[in-house]
């Protein structure tokens, strides 16, 4: 989901860390090595990485294009190939069938089934194509603060994985008890917000 779509969910973040100087060039070389890599042509099934927001299946971060003014501009690819159950079905009863035929016997054993599949699985995830899913990020580098663009469980939590991992710093996920927590609060007050409890408004 992007932020230009009609409606949008997003979560908010607070930034902990500093990035080394100049932050420009370092920004760029860690999405450059951290940006997707296409799985369409192997067995894999699943692939993680930045890649740009205006040209999100042609990640391009030279020249610091994803810098508007004081916000870095990019997105989070998760490409994933699901293979129909059916379909899988229908090709590991062949290679089961013609494993059969080949060796003259009544049955496979566990092992063999098991191999069988996994071939099956690599051989079906080299031919049909990854479904991209695209998350667009607008990072406040000076404020402290990014959007994140879906509220998807998944998502958020591999954002803040490859965040990490990618610039070394972490992302506190904003919601009311750590926003209150961040809004310099004194010892006391701090206090009664542990107490809180949720109300209930049904019953």
């Amino acid at each position: 989901m992007g932020f230009l779509s009609p409606t949008v969910s997003i979560t908010r973040y607070r930034v902990e860390g500093q990035l080394p100087s100049p932050v420009n060039e370092h920004v760029t070389e860690a999405l450059k090595k951290n940006t997707i890599h296409e799985i369409d042509n192997d067995a894999g099934e699943q692939a993680i990485g930045w890649t740009s927001f205006d040209a999100p299946y042609q990640p391009d971060f030279e020249g610091s294009r994803f810098v508007i003014d004081t916000l870095w501009v990019f997105s989070l690819r998760i490409d994933k190939k699901s293979i129909p159950t059916k379909v899988l079905k229908k090709h590991y009863n062949m290679e089961v069938t013609q494993r059969l035929v080949e060796s003259g016997r009544d049955y496979l054993s566990k092992t063999e089934k098991k191999q069988l599949k996994d071939h099956v699985v690599t051989v079906l995830n080299t031919r049909i194509p990854a479904t991209p899913n695209i998350y667009d990020i607008v990072w406040n580098y000076e404020a402290g603060w990014l959007w994140f663009f879906s509220n998807l469980k998944s998502a958020n939590e591999e954002l803040e994985t490859l965040f990490t991992r990618s610039f070394k710093l972490s992302l506190i996920r904003m919601f009311p008890y750590t926003a209150g927590l961040n809004a310099g609060l004194s010892g006391p007050d701090k206090d009664c917000l542990d107490q809180l409890k949720p109300t209930l408004f049904m019953e």
